[in-house]
């Protein structure tokens, strides 16, 4: 294990790498749960998607950590599951097997761009200025996630105010704004408890404080009703969940699926153009997550990408790892789920000490479990995980300090890069946002030939993306 990890000259030990496992994993868990319930609304069974969100889980995770040896997991994305349901599926009008097709083909599209090295071009391209912000703003989003999970804040709005679609969706209020709850509920009681326990153990530099964290705060919701144990031990329904995963395996490809896609030749530009969209967000999230994670922890070190360069091939750490999320997506959708992405929540992880592809067996390894044992996953409460995002987030903004905010030049698209990210609950928003406006700062300077062709490339398919979306 030592060889094939190299835990001493990641300055890491076994303990350390399976409580970052087990971290990551109660840290993101949620998603085996929300993900079918997501996904379920357009047709697919519940069933099929809970074993298709695990299985694409554990293939993914596996991949990164066995052949890049990073602590990584992955995970059908939360954002892209909702492209998926409610835009493309509900807002469009494509059937969920056309929809995986879509998301079969970006994996495929993702697989190319990375081979022929155009995601790690993209990821040198992008200044380090832009690299800290993304990394402080990621540093926002979790903790903006934590603070959403823990039930925290809640928004106000007029109801007399809401659209309602012809399709019957209802969009609220667009003035809603932000308040704080009223502390009068067990779980965000529980939260809390949670929230200050973290801290204090960290403060107290604990080993496996967060992990403690999330396992002290379960034990403590016990009884005060937020953690309902009486579920425990019961794997009825896991047969079932197999036969219907044959209703979604391959169906990518099935008459209803890939063959009927391009059948009617004026839907071919709506379908491109969706393809894109699902690409675009899905390789940008990826690149900010490695980017904001891998740079401060060291995990992706400044060798290493003297290595991308100099070497064909797959010779480094990040190389190998933008491949192994590539694969991820198009065999999410080979299994009948959404597009696989890097978990952002993997920052818990490596927060809590992983630095080595174990902590993504570990990680693996419990998914595998939650087959048979999902319900002992299914009582670890998001008020019991949500503190555990919010002190990362708290750790990941110190890569703000490396920001000259005292230079407009720097200082607007860092924020773009990092604020706007957590306000618009989009990781490639917010760096879509930040290369717009750091072309802007660059073309006012006149400074044009300070801007890589690359990262005008992609502020273009940003813009464009943009404009495609306003019409899709």
């Amino acid at each position: 294990m030592e060889k094939f990890f190299k835990l001493k000259e990641h300055g890491t030990t076994v303990s350390t790498e399976i409580v970052a496992g087990l971290t990551t994993f109660f840290a993101m868990s949620y998603i085996i749960f929300v993900n079918p319930s997501m996904l379920s609304q357009t047709g697919m069974p519940w069933g099929a998607v809970f074993l298709a969100t695990i299985i694409a889980s554990i293939a993914g995770t596996l991949v990164m950590g066995l052949f890049a040896n990073v602590p990584y997991a992955q995970a059908p994305g939360m954002g892209l599951n909702a492209f998926f349901t409610y835009t493309v599926c509900f807002g469009l009008g494509f059937t969920w097997q056309q929809a995986l097709a879509m998301v079969f083909i970006c994996g495929l599209v993702n697989i190319f761009i990375t081979v022929t090295k155009i995601r790690k071009s993209i990821i040198k391209a992008i200044p380090v200025s832009l690299q800290n912000a993304i990394g402080g703003g990621i540093g926002i989003f979790i903790a903006y996630i934590g603070v959403k999970n823990a039930g925290l804040i809640n928004f106000t709005s007029d109801p007399g105010k809401n659209i309602i679609l012809d399709s019957g969706t209802v969009i609220a209020d667009a003035s809603a704004v932000p308040a704080l709850v009223t502390l009068n509920t067990p779980s965000v009681l529980l939260a809390i408890i949670g929230l200050v326990l973290t801290i204090v153990l960290l403060v107290l530099k604990v080993k496996g404080a967060i992990l403690i964290g999330i396992i002290g705060t379960t034990i403590i919701g016990i009884p005060m009703g937020v953690v309902d144990i009486s579920s425990l031990g019961t794997t009825a329904g896991v047969g079932s969940a197999f036969v219907e995963l044959g209703t979604t395996f391959g169906a990518a490809f099935g008459k209803e699926g890939l063959l009927s896609l391009f059948a009617d030749a004026s839907k071919i530009p709506l379908v491109l153009m969706t393809i894109f969209a699902f690409s675009l967000s899905d390789t940008f999230d990826t690149i900010g997550t490695f980017i904001g994670t891998g740079r401060r922890s060291g995990i992706f070190s400044e060798e290493d990408e003297k290595a991308m360069e100099s070497n064909p091939g797959f010779k480094s750490k990040m190389d190998k790892a933008l491949f192994a999320d590539a694969i991820a997506t198009s065999i999410g959708a080979l299994f009948g789920t959404s597009n696989t992405t890097t978990y952002v929540e993997s920052a818990a992880g490596i927060g809590a000490g992983g630095r080595t592809g174990l902590t993504s067996v570990v990680t693996a390894a419990l998914f595998a479990i939650c087959i048979f044992l999902a319900p002992i996953a299914g009582i670890v409460p998001s008020a019991a995980t949500a503190p555990a995002l919010i002190v990362v987030g708290i750790m990941m903004m110190s890569s703000f300090k490396e920001i000259k905010w005292d230079d407009l030049d720097e200082a607007i698209p860092a924020f773009f890069a990092g604020v706007f990210m957590a306000l618009c609950y989009s990781i490639s928003y917010g760096i879509a946002t930040s290369f717009i406006f750091y072309c802007i700062v660059k073309i006012c300077k006149k400074e044009t030939k300070d801007l890589h062709p690359i990262l005008i490339a992609s502020t273009f398919l940003f813009i464009l993306n943009f404009i495609l979306l306003a019409f899709i």
